[in-house]
């Protein structure tokens, strides 16, 4: 199992955004001295307490200070833009990087940004779908562009200049384009089954019951099946809230009471999901009252926190009850406290993973 990470980057909305962001780029670059594998940002416009408002923008920031570490967009909210503009930013970063970069891209999930972009009472799904194929087919075209949507229309025929290239968009350095992968947050999710046949990868979400992040992997292979694919399960990455410390206390009081930050994301999280109408993603029994749906109780079931010894069984006990996958994204937190944000990663990839893994190699001999 590969390590990497995946950062929500929730901060409380009081905190000074230049603080804010210079901690996200020393998290992953950080991740990238400790041999995290990936590392994924999500971004919105609208939210003071998730203030990278272009992840594209913060993934160039970090091109040329990361050495290993590939970098993923977490997602790129499709309907907020522009498929023109979209395909040529991140062919751009692509290049920068030498294709060390995926492409995570999604409908987008904060309301205040879908209103603030006109898209509140549109079907954003199916923008999401247009924008999308208008990108890929945009990265296609050999020849001044004429696309015409439903949402978006992407035109250059009455201004190219194709011999001196105008007209054209740049194509990304990864051919024919980078990894595509896309946020899983619902059970049993139906847009699983559509990204795979695709080819494209999921990501399950951690703020997500162990059974409904269970019910992503059936979806997944029934839609490579359906394409005459095989599903592996090194194709299936997971996202989830981990604190580990040097002793058990400090575990418990940081990771899960409200004097830590797990406490606070998962606090934000309940009040715009549940208060929007998607508290069934914190319920086992959907008879469940919504008012039982605290910050407490979905901190408690959500987040594993715990010594070296405590957090690899909890991680090999979350794995037996969802099955095999192949990238465990740690889902970065605020560092209210500096040194046990840092603490926590370092013993994540030098002690929990090593022992992970070794335990695994174990039972499949």
């Amino acid at each position: 199992m590969k390590l990497g990470m995946f950062m929500m980057p929730l901060h409380p909305p009081g905190r000074n955004a230049t603080e804010t962001l210079a901690e996200d780029r020393e998290a992953f670059l950080l991740a990238d001295r400790l041999g995290y594998v990936e590392g994924f940002v999500g971004e919105h416009v609208t939210d003071l307490a998730e203030n990278v408002t272009s992840c594209l923008m913060f993934l160039a920031s970090l091109a040329h200070e990361t050495k290993n570490i590939v970098l993923g967009s977490g997602t790129i909210n499709m309907p907020n833009g522009h498929p023109a503009a979209i395909a040529a930013q991140v062919a751009m970063l692509d290049h920068i990087l030498k294709g060390r970069f995926i492409m995570g891209i999604s409908p987008g999930g904060l309301m205040s940004d879908a209103e603030v972009f006109g898209n509140y009472q549109k079907n954003r799904n199916a923008m999401f779908v247009e924008s999308i194929n208008m990108v890929l087919r945009i990265w296609e075209s050999e020849g001044p562009l004429d696309l015409q949507g439903e949402f978006f229309k992407v035109s250059t025929k009455q201004t190219a200049i194709p011999e001196i290239g105008q007209g054209l968009i740049l194509k990304p350095y990864q051919r024919p384009h980078p990894r595509v992968v896309g946020t899983a947050v619902a059970p049993f999710s139906a847009g699983v089954t559509e990204m795979a046949k695709r080819g494209w990868q999921p990501i399950s979400a951690n703020f997500l019951m162990p059974p409904w992040v269970k019910s992503h992997w059936p979806k997944y292979v029934e839609g490579r099946e359906a394409v005459g694919a095989k599903a592996d399960s090194s194709e299936w990455r997971v996202a989830k809230s981990i604190f580990v410390a040097d002793d058990e206390k400090t575990a418990q009081r940081y990771g899960k009471t409200a004097e830590g930050p797990y406490h606070f994301y998962f606090r934000q999280l309940t009040r715009k999901l549940v208060g929007g109408g998607r508290a069934n993603l914190f319920k086992l029994d959907q008879a469940q009252p919504d008012s039982e749906i605290t910050p407490d109780y979905v901190t408690d079931k959500l987040v594993i926190a715990g010594t070296v010894d405590s957090v690899v069984e909890q991680l090999l006990a979350f794995r037996r009850e969802i099955g095999d996958f192949g990238t465990l994204l740690y889902a970065c937190h605020d560092w209210k406290d500096p040194a046990l944000g840092k603490r926590s990663m370092e013993l994540m990839a030098k002690e929990v993973m090593p022992r992970v893994n070794a335990a695994i190699a174990k039972e499949k001999r």
